[in-house]
């Protein structure tokens, strides 16, 4: 039983539980972002390539029916939707620093203890 406790108690650590989260929630997102990439931002573009689709891009190695091909326009749809992801990434992380950073920069209150004591010493002082 004492395996099963202590990895039950690593798995319900808090950080893990998050981190889990975020896989999951990035997963999702880059989803998202793949699908804004194949389905809006190339065919918006695309006119302004004189039609072009980026996405079919590739390089052929080769005559033959078994040449390799390098598709240059995956790789580039690929870039992209990275760039993007990281650009979103970036700006939660920079506010949820700012908002951090706030919190941290609120002063607080003095304890009891120092107040008193400080109440003493004024008193003293007359």
């Amino acid at each position: 039983m004492g395996m099963i406790s202590e990895f039950k108690s690593f798995a319900m650590k808090g950080n893990l539980v998050d981190m889990a989260v975020g896989v999951v929630m990035g997963a999702a997102f880059g989803t998202v972002v793949k699908s804004f990439i194949d389905d809006v931002f190339m065919p918006a573009i695309s006119p302004i390539m004189n039609g072009v689709d980026v996405g079919s891009w590739a390089i052929t190695m080769g005559t033959a029916e078994d040449a390799a091909v390098i598709n240059i326009g995956t790789f580039i749809n690929a870039t992209i939707s990275f760039i993007i992801v990281a650009f979103v990434m970036f700006m939660i992380i920079k506010a949820m620093n700012k908002a951090k950073k706030k919190e941290e920069a609120a002063p607080s209150a003095p304890p009891a203890q120092e107040v008193l004591l400080a109440e003493i010493r004024d008193l003293l002082k007359k």
